[in-house]
């Protein structure tokens, strides 16, 4: 069932199907990658950088880098073509992290994993040596 949404990019009020931006920044999308493509196609633009692009055909590069996510436009291709890393900023291909801050992701999680195994084990044995039995008088008046 569809439902209204804002248009991330203008605010307007749209009928949200598939696409979480309306019909008109939709067709500006679409327009913007024509024109980036077409650049691209020729021969001697292939090699060219995001920002040479930019330059070129005056499409932002926030345009740019969604199309390379997308893999509308492959770097395969365009071996120049890069959006930068989420954490970091450099440059990458695929993915949202690059490998420096892929292998310093996966030491925090090992790091990580180690120290609640740690805990729990001593959880656990703090568990079995705070065995404790209580003996009362009933007799006995306070």
């Amino acid at each position: 069932m569809a439902e209204l949404a804002n248009c991330s990019r203008c605010g307007n009020v749209f009928v949200k199907g598939i696409r979480e931006i309306c019909q008109n920044c939709y067709k500006e999308e679409e327009e913007a990658f024509q024109t980036v493509y077409k650049f691209l196609q020729i021969q001697k633009n292939r090699t060219a950088t995001m920002i040479e692009i930019v330059e070129a055909t005056g499409v932002e590069e926030e345009y740019i880098s969604k199309f390379v996510k997308e893999k509308r436009l492959l770097p395969a291709h365009f071996p120049n073509l890069a959006y930068p890393c989420d954490r970091c900023g450099a440059d990458i291909t695929t993915g949202k992290l690059c490998h420096d801050c892929q292998i310093e992701l996966k030491k925090d999680l090992a790091i990580h994993d180690e120290i609640e195994t740690i805990s729990e084990e001593r959880r656990i044995k703090g568990k079995e040596t705070t065995n404790a039995y209580y003996a009362f008088n009933k007799y006995k008046r306070n």
